[in-house]
């Protein structure tokens, strides 16, 4: 089988969506001794770290399928899903999927409590889980077999480990998807709150494959290795680009940039696929001592990337060129950026770095050609260049809609689009930038505005020892003040403990970078530990819970100063 005879297929086939990608591929017999999913834990016999062909993933799945078959699961039935391993979600999703159930994909760095809390609103026929996040949650809202109540409104169907135990015979034959047909439910990051649960159906999951199946092959995906949560929709499309291009992945449990270095390391990937969260951190570790050189593509989906990350990443690696004397592999990586969410079922601009870019500030690039967006104003109005606005997009990736929250669903909508919350501009020549998240920037009057992202952004561009930036605006009784969080370099930690020289210089570097309106309400500049910066379960910051953290040690600093105050004209 040719990689073209694949696309040629699974382009031609419109029943071929998110949900059955791998069994269609098993019953065309379209590359059954391919190498697919390579995993960092054994899957039954398999052992970790090896791949599993076509037929070797497909037999892990019917045996799984058996399995959940067997306890009563039945189309269109929402199973959660919860657990460590990537390896046990994604054959879970591919299991469930293969009997038209719909997984509900639970991160596993939810805390029980929220877990819980989610699963009540989620009203799922019932929960797989590893044993370790099963007992955090029996713990967190134990049940009352009296009253038939699971504590957490969804009964355990199996330990994870159980589903191993199937019988592949026995598995039903496939469900045949329709395309509006729902596929999976995945949640957001839950920065601001509870979690919300976002529907992806059988043809909006798959239609930016759909779109990629038609263009040519991208250089850097034969041979990907994911930083992706397992639980989140991109890890679903990453799946199922890798099946519809005859592709190797290799999907990991963990994100941090240790965990990611060994594995580029130890499996030698060609791409990696991430969140900003973990370019970050890759780009705190010394990357001159590793070994990176199979590596010529970072793409990374979600929250866009900061310059100052992508720069130390494209530095490293090298890549194919094109050159009179034919195809070379030279220094350096190239870096996708974009810009994506659950809900956008893909990300929806797309913009390619090296080491020789120079268009940055946050700028996302461009719509992808499936994409239909603006930015509007309150009212659902267009804006024109250069003026910031929400963005609404339309998409055929779009998620239909919030599971069990029409309102939520209805009240994100306008004008057929949907509101990201993402506050954005774009400019003469057709290139959008991202400057903050609607919930995070602060008014400052006279038309002035302080976006907390882009002034994180203007930070960690001029201050090189400056790892990670956050800056918390709150309002503090009738004026707006913002405080800078700064995560550093370990030596310039140490070396702003001993000098008090320099940690001034620093916060006056700090202040120069930002825009005069924003630096004139910065209260303080501050050095934190990295426990100090609360992260959601994607490793984004959780800014609402700083801004009260922060109004709260304010009014406590008031409360004190006033008390002070009074006892002293007492004395007097």
């Amino acid at each position: 089988m040719s990689l073209r005879t694949l696309r040629a297929v699974l382009s031609a086939d419109s029943s071929v969506g998110a949900g059955n990608v791998l069994t269609t591929r098993v019953e065309q017999g379209l590359g059954p001794d391919s190498p697919t999913l390579t995993f960092d834990t054994p899957v039954d016999a398999h052992p970790a770290g090896e791949a599993l062909t076509l037929s070797q993933l497909d037999l892990a799945v019917r045996v799984r399928a058996a399995a959940l078959h067997a306890r009563g699961v039945r189309r269109r039935d929402p199973v959660a899903v919860q657990a460590s391993a990537a390896a046990d979600q994604v054959l879970c999703f591919l299991a469930l999927s293969r009997l038209g159930a719909i997984p509900a994909l639970l991160n596993p760095a939810l805390d029980a409590d929220t877990t819980a809390r989610y699963l009540r609103r989620l009203n799922a026929v019932g929960l797989l889980a590893d044993t370790a996040h099963a007992k955090a949650l029996a713990d967190a809202a134990p049940a009352d077999p009296a009253l038939g109540d699971p504590g957490c409104g969804t009964p355990l169907l199996a330990d994870i480990a159980e589903l191993a135990d199937g019988e592949p015979e026995s598995a039903p034959e496939p469900y045949r998807h329709w395309p509006t047909d729902p596929v999976a439910i995945t949640h957001s990051s839950g920065t601001t709150g509870l979690p919300k649960a976002v529907l992806h159906t059988h043809a909006s999951l798959y239609a930016a494959i759909r779109h990629r199946l038609l263009l040519p092959r991208p250089q850097g995906i034969d041979r990907v290795l994911s930083a992706l949560p397992a639980a989140h929709a991109a890890t679903l499309i990453a799946v199922n680009l890798a099946l519809s291009f005859d592709a190797q992945l290799h999907l990991i449990s963990g994100q941090s940039g240790p965990a990611v270095l060994e594995a580029i390391e130890r499996w030698q990937p060609q791409g990696v696929y991430g969140f900003a969260t973990t370019w970050a951190d890759l780009a705190r570790q010394d990357l001159s001592a590793r070994d990176l050189s199979s590596v010529g593509l970072w793409w990374n989906t979600g929250d866009c990337a900061h310059e100052a990350h992508i720069r130390r990443l494209v530095a490293q690696g090298s890549r194919e060129t094109a050159t009179r004397q034919g195809r070379v592999r030279t220094a350096g990586s190239v870096f996708v950026d974009g810009l994506g969410s659950s809900e956008m079922g893909h990300s929806h601009f797309h913009i390619t770095h090296t080491v020789d870019s120079a268009r940055y500030g946050r700028c996302v690039g461009r719509p992808h050609a499936f994409v239909d967006c603006a930015v509007l104003d309150p009212d659902g109005n267009e804006l024109g260049p250069g003026l910031v606005g929400e963005l609404g997009t339309r998409s055929p990736t779009l998620s239909p809609g919030y599971w069990n929250d029409s309102v939520t669903t209805h009240r994100t909508r306008v004008r057929d689009y949907f509101l990201t919350g993402d506050l954005m501009y774009r400019d003469e020549d057709g290139y959008y930038y991202h400057v903050d998240r609607a919930v995070d920037t602060v008014d400052l009057g006279d038309g002035r505005r302080l976006h907390t992202a882009a002034s994180e952004e203007r930070v960690l561009a001029a201050c090189p020892d400056v790892h990670d930036c956050t800056v918390v605006a709150f309002r503090d009784g009738d004026r707006t003040v913002a405080d800078v969080l700064l995560q550093l370099d370990p030596a310039a930690v140490r070396a702003a403990t001993q000098d008090d020289a320099r940690t001034a210089a620093r916060t006056a570097e700090v202040l120069a970078a930002l825009e005069p309106h924003v630096a004139a309400v910065v209260r303080s500049v501050l050095v934190v530990e990295d426990a100090d910066i609360p992260l959601g379960p994607t490793g984004k910051v959780r800014k609402v819970l700083l801004r009260r953290r922060h109004l709260a040690a304010a009014s406590s600093a008031t409360s004190a100063t006033s008390a002070t105050s009074t006892t002293s004209a007492a004395a007097r």
